[in-house]
């Protein structure tokens, strides 16, 4: 990774650990981001999206055991289910722990996660060390960003980092299944 790479890495994770909310590339759209541990950032980012805390909000992470802090323990076959569509742009709606945010699960039982394979953001969790929090760079009901300019320009000075890096080239945001069920809810 070249070295300009990772001093924004780095910008991106002491703003991240400082509190705040960042912007960066994933597979399909521009996400926004924060430290799904630091209740001050979840509601700062739904403010921002204007989004409902009830909806509840994705984590994205490089590797599935910086999920592990946030999600039930698996079984093998849920493991496995889960494990072949990952790395990808696959978010599966799994049962949390209990003491996960309401603010990052909204009104659910379950947590949406995914293992990105957008190298960047992939790059990104490791560099701050766990999961981080994934949603559309957008207002509520709002088509997502698709380029940085439009991250500052519909988001303005609410968000304080953005990571430089391209799309992923996928077309569509992630799918979104359930996990118990197995049923699509978004394709």
């Amino acid at each position: 990774m070249p070295a300009v790479s990772r001093l924004h890495l780095a910008q991106a994770v002491r703003v991240l650990r400082g509190g705040g909310v960042i912007a960066y590339p994933t597979e399909a759209v521009w996400g926004l981001g924060c430290d799904p541990r630091d209740e001050a950032a979840l509601a700062r980012l739904l403010a921002l999206k204007r989004r409902p805390a009830h909806k509840g909000l994705i984590l994205i992470a490089a590797a599935i055991d910086q999920l592990t802090p946030y999600i039930q323990p698996l079984d093998a076959g849920q493991r496995a289910r889960i494990g072949d569509s990952w790395p990808g742009p696959n978010t599966w709606l799994v049962p949390c722990r209990s003491g996960v945010s309401p603010l990052l699960r909204g009104a659910h039982a379950t947590l949406a996660v995914r293992v990105t394979a957008h190298p960047l953001a992939a790059a990104l969790c490791r560099a701050f060390g766990g999961a981080i929090v994934s949603t559309s760079a957008n207002r509520a009901a709002r088509p997502p960003a698709r380029s940085a300019l439009q991250v500052r320009t519909r988001l303005g000075a609410g968000v304080d980092y953005i990571l430089p890096g391209a799309l992923g080239g996928a077309r569509q945001p992630s799918t979104i299944r359930d996990l118990a069920s197995g049923a699509l809810l978004r394709g």
